[in-house]
């Protein structure tokens, strides 16, 4: 019997598994009333081989998952996958304990304990369970980056160009107390050499600055971002350079700058005005401690040429004092902020007369400052509706009412009050004033409210 049972599982074997999953219902009805009631005989009709999770362990399998090959990361995939980003969920689980704390006999507690028997039982719930598993989490590393404050965020979002990285570390007894670094550029560059190939690292140009003159800039690289950043704070702690900053808000006066193919015009603005210009300057402006600007930028925006351009152009100013030494001229200020009253700015030791310049010399300051360049400003045309007929009319119509809002002001910031050429002869030629309510009447008002 147990020779005849052989060679049906050997015959078993030789069959496909479709065809052994079709014929074994009826093998099986044949099989079966030939056997004895009181044997039982099992029969493997399945192959044994080993699965592809059967073969690897839990850690090869989740690297599969999770990570990515070495020719997948020269091509630029999963740049947002490594040991910082992937979190084990598991950690810190375990079996009955969570929202619903149940012991299991057999499975978290054992089934006997001294004589007694263990029973399934609820267990009362830990408050600080979560807590402690968010903070084991976090040391594991982040899946989302902590989101920022408007304050702290640079040019773009969370990205580290326009941030606030904090001032150089200490050297010695000199501490960089006041002092702010700021991120300029983070970009991943790479060097191919022969013996170990692509070799990839990080690229980081910052500058730092106490806000009241004191500057410097300098690149630092690294494997690592927070190696990178480092490395260029301190360096650009060690390049501090000492920048002229007028009344404490502006440049001395306007000036051409270029790196490269990068140019830049400055100009000087007065107070209130704010900083208009590329946003690596305006970071720059603002380590250094200047509130009031106008660059414009022409040629390349490379933020390292844009940035060494204006640093140049901050290093090359000349103070009021050397202007006039250098012309022998009075150096005097006409702004329209102070109603164009001339103020003299610096005086030389000796004057030269009026005899003495030479007629083709450059008196204009900021044409002088430009080094004889001239700002191409684009020419305003007028609007389209002034070539209208009905502009006409409308001109026309305005003639005796055009200039009163400015008498107006006038009157009042020179009399105090609004009058004409005959009130000095008629007295009561004068407007009529608002009566003032009493305190009686204000009262009144107040109760009936």
């Amino acid at each position: 019997m147990a020779v005849h049972v052989l060679n049906i599982v050997k015959s078993l074997q030789k069959l496909t598994i479709n065809s052994r999953c079709r014929l074994a219902p009826t093998l099986h009805k044949r099989l079966i009333p030939e056997l004895p009631t009181n044997e039982v005989i099992f029969a493997n009709t399945t192959r044994n081989s080993t699965n592809f999770f059967n073969k690897l362990p839990a850690e090869a399998l989740w690297k599969g998952i999770t990570s990515v090959s070495n020719a997948g990361k020269k091509r630029g995939r999963g740049k947002r996958v490594s040991k910082k980003n992937i979190k084990d969920l598991n950690r810190g689980q375990v079996i009955g304990v969570g929202k619903a704390n149940i012991v299991w006999p057999g499975l978290t507690a054992p089934i006997i304990r001294g004589k007694e028997l263990v029973e399934q039982q609820k267990l009362p719930e830990d408050p600080e369970r979560e807590k402690k598993l968010s903070e084991l989490r976090d040391r594991m590393g982040n899946i989302r980056h902590a989101k920022l404050s408007p304050l702290e965020r640079g040019w773009s979002g969370s990205k580290m160009p326009g941030r606030s990285i904090g001032p150089p570390d200490p050297i010695g007894e000199d501490t960089f107390d006041g002092f702010d670094t700021k991120v300029l550029e983070l970009k991943t560059v790479f060097n191919m050499k022969g013996n170990f190939g692509r070799k990839r690292r990080l690229s980081v140009f910052v500058i730092t600055g106490n806000g009241n003159g004191l500057a410097g800039f300098a690149t630092g690289k690294g494997i690592e971002s927070r190696t990178a950043l480092r490395k260029a704070k301190n360096r650009a702690g060690q390049k501090l350079m000492h920048i002229k900053v007028f009344r404490g808000h502006t440049v001395f006066h306007d000036f051409f700058t270029q790196f490269g193919k990068t140019k830049i015009f400055v100009s000087q603005r007065p107070e209130g005005h704010g900083l208009i210009c590329h946003r690596a300057i305006r970071t720059i402006c603002e380590v250094v401690g200047i509130k009031n600007l106008y660059a414009k930028v022409e040629g390349s925006t490379n933020v390292q040429h844009v940035a060494k351009a204006f640093i140049l152009g901050l290093l090359r100013q000349r103070t009021h004092e050397e202007i006039a030494e250098e012309k022998r001229l009075h150096l005097v200020e006409l702004c329209k902020e102070n109603g164009y009253f001339p103020k003299v700015l610096a005086s030389p030791t000796s004057c030269r007369k009026t005899n003495e310049l030479k007629h083709d010399e450059v008196l204009d300051f900021t044409q002088y400052c430009l080094d004889g360049r001239v700002i191409l400003k684009r020419k305003t045309f007028p609007p389209f509706y002034t070539k209208h007929r009905s502009w006409e009319i409308y001109l026309k119509k305005q003639e005796k009412l055009r200039n009163h809002d400015k008498v107006r002001v006038h009157m009042k910031a020179e009399y105090g009050e609004l009058r004409s050429f005959l009130t000095e002869k008629y007295p009561e030629a004068r407007p009529a004033k608002p009566k003032l309510k009493s305190e009686k009447d204000a009262n009144e008002e107040q109760t009936e409210n």
